[in-house]
C-alpha cells in the first residue's frame, strides 16, 4: 500500500512541476529540416545555371515559414507530442519540392505537351498539407473521439474508394482507374484518404473483437488456426481489395489496405497465424488477378524483363499494349549513380519523363545522390515508422495503440510499394512516395496523418494531472523511512 503510495505522490510531483515537453527540441531540429533543403535548392541552381536560384529567397522562407506554423500548432495544441515526426515530414516534403524543382528545369522535359512548372504547385500543396496538420491538432482533441466513428468511417471508406468508378467523376490515368476529376484542382486520388478513414474502422471493430479473434481452435504445424467464423473479417477486406484490384486495376491501393488490416490484426490478437493466412491470401489474389487483367499483367511483364519492354517500346508493336521503358530508365538512373552520385541537378533521370516526379522520383535521389542519398531518404521514412510504433507502445487506450499502428504500417507499407516498384524488386503498383514525389492529395492525406499520429503522442506522454492533495498521503510520506 506504501509502495503505490509513493508512486502515485511521485507522479503527482512531476505532474505539478510539469513534465519537459521537448518542443525546443523539435524547433532545433526543424531548423536543419529547413537549412537542409535550402541548401540542396541552392546547389541545383548551381549545378544547372552555375548560379544560385533567383527563388532561393522565397523558397526558404516559405518552407520556414510553413514549418514554423506547424510547429506553433504543436506547441499550443499539443505540446507533450513526439518532437521527431513533424522535422522528419518537413525534411522529407522539403527535399521532395526541391528534387521537382529540379526536375522542372530540365529540357527534355519542357519540350513535352502540357508541360507546366510542377513546383509551386507542390509548394500550394504542402502550405494546404500544414493547414490540414493544424486542423487536425485543432478539432481532434482528443483521437479516441474516432472510435465513436467506426462503422461511419467504413461508410465513408467504401464511399471514397468507389469514387473513381462513377462515370464521368472517375479518371483513366494509363490504364488505373485510382483518380477523380475536380472542378479547379485537377486529379485527386480519394484511395490516399480513405487508408486514414480505413484505419479508423480497422482499429475501433479490432478492440471490440479482438478476443474473439485471438480464440484459436486448433493447432497445425506450430501455428494456432482461427475458429472458422472467425475468418470473417479477413475474407470480406481480402475480398474488398481484390475488387479494387479487378475495377480500379490498382495493385497498391489493394495491398496497401489488405497489408494494413492484417498488421492491425496480428497487433490486436498476437496470432502469427493471422500473418501467414495474411501472406497466402494476398498471394493468391494477386496471382489470380494477373492471371486475367491485361494491365496487372503489362506491370508484371514489365518488372520481369524491362529490357524487353524497353526495346518494344521503341519499336511499333501491333499487340494494343502500351509499352514503356520506365522502368528501365529508372534502373539506369540508379546504375549511374553509383554510392555517392553524380550530384544534385547533373543527372539524367529526366529520360524517364512525366512520370519522373511522381512515380519515379526515388530515381533521381538514386541518380544524383548515389546510394547514400537513397539510404538516407529510407532511414528518414524508417525514423517516421518507428516513432509512429514508439507512440502505439505509449498509448495507454487500446483503440490508440491500434490506431497509430495502423496507421505507420499504412505508411511503411506505401514507402515499401513504392521503392519496390521503382527499384525492380516488386511489379510497378502506380503510388506516390509520401511527401517527396508530386501529387496534391498525397501530400494532404499524409499530413493529416501526422497529425493523428501527433495527437496520439501527446495524449500517451502527457503526465497524469496533479490528483486532489491527501492528507493521509502526505502523512504516509513522512512517517515512512528512507
Amino acid at each position: 500500500m506504501s509502495s503505490t503510495t509513493n508512486s502515485t505522490h511521485h507522479t503527482s510531483t512531476i505532474g505539478a512541476i510539469g513534465a519537459p515537453s521537448r518542443r525546443n527540441t523539435e524547433l532545433a531540429l526543424l531548423v536543419f529540416a529547413v537549412v537542409i533543403p535550402v541548401f540542396a535548392y541552392a546547389n541545383v541552381g548551381l549545378a544547372i545555371n552555375d548560379q544560385v536560384p533567383a527563388g532561393l529567397l522565397s523558397y526558404g522562407l516559405g518552407l520556414g515559414l510553413m514549418a514554423g506554423v506547424g510547429h506553433l500548432g504543436v506547441r499550443k495544441f499539443a505540446p507533450y507530442a513526439d518532437p521527431l515526426l513533424l522535422p522528419l515530414a518537413t525534411l522529407l516534403n522539403g527535399l521532395g519540392l526541391v528534387i521537382i524543382y529540379r526536375l522542372d528545369q530540365s529540357k527534355l522535359l519542357q519540350s513535352l505537351p502540357n508541360f507546366a512548372p510542377a513546383a509551386p504547385r507542390q509548394l500550394l500543396y504542402t502550405a494546404l498539407g500544414i493547414a490540414m496538420f493544424v486542423a487536425v491538432l485543432i478539432f481532434l482533441k482528443d483521437h479516441r473521439v474516432l472510435q465513436r466513428y467506426t462503422y461511419i468511417s467504413m461508410f465513408a471508406a467504401l464511399v471514397l474508394l468507389l469514387l473513381p468508378l462513377v462515370p464521368g467523376l472517375g479518371a483513366d490515368v494509363f490504364g488505373a482507374k485510382i483518380w477523380i476529376r475536380v472542378p479547379g484542382l485537377g486529379t485527386l486520388q480519394p484511395g490516399e484518404f480513405a487508408k486514414i478513414v480505413l484505419a479508423v474502422f480497422f482499429a475501433g471493430y479490432l478492440m471490440v473483437k479482438r478476443d474473439a479473434l485471438a480464440l484459436a481452435s486448433r493447432r497445425f504445424m506450430g501455428l494456432y488456426l482461427p475458429r472458422g467464423r472467425d475468418l470473417g473479417p479477413i475474407l470480406v477486406v481480402w475480398a474488398i481489395s481484390i475488387l479494387i484490384l479487378v475495377f480500379e486495376t490498382d495493385l497498391g491501393t489493394s495491398l496497401l489496405f489488405f497489408g494494413m488490416f492484417v498488421i492491425m490484426l496480428y497487433v490486436a490478437t498476437e496470432r502469427t497465424s493471422w500473418i501467414v493466412f495474411g501472406l497466402l491470401m494476398s498471394a493468391v489474389g494477386a496471382v489470380g488477378v494477373a492471371s486475367f487483367e491485361p494491365h496487372i499483367q503489362t506491370r508484371v511483364q514489365a518488372w520481369l524483363n524491362p529490357m524487353r519492354e524497353y526495346k518494344l517500346s521503341r519499336q511499333i508493336t501491333h499487340d494494343g499494349i502500351l509499352h514503356s521503358d520506365q522502368l528501365q530508365q529508372a534502373l539506369w538512373a540508379f546504375g549511374s549513380g553509383g554510392t555517392l552520385g553524380t550530384g544534385l541537378g547533373q543527372g539524367h533521370s529526366d529520360l524517364i519523363k512525366f512520370a519522373a516526379n511522381s512515380d519515379f522520383v526515388l530515381a533521381t535521389f538514386g541518380e544524383e545522390l548515389g546510394l547514400a542519398g537513397v539510404m538516407a531518404i529510407l532511414l528518414i521514412y524508417g525514423l517516421i515508422v518507428e516513432r509512429g510504433v514508439r507512440t502505439a507502445l505509449a498509448a495507454r487506450d487500446p483503440f490508440g495503440k491500434l490506431l497509430a499502428i495502423g496507421l505507420s504500417g499504412a505508411f511503411a507499407l506505401q514507402v515499401f510499394v513504392v521503392a519496390g516498384g521503382v527499384m525492380g524488386l516488386i511489379p510497378l503498383t502506380g503510388m506516390t512516395l509520401p511527401f517527396v514525389a508530386y501529387g496534391g492529395s498525397s501530400v494532404l492525406a499524409n499530413w493529416a496523418l501526422i497529425g493523428i499520429l501527433i495527437r496520439i503522442s501527446d495524449t500517451a506522454r502527457r503526465p497524469a494531472p496533479t490528483p486532489a492533495s491527501n492528507p493521509d498521503a502526505e502523512m504516509t510520506q513522512v512517517v515512512r523511512p528512507s
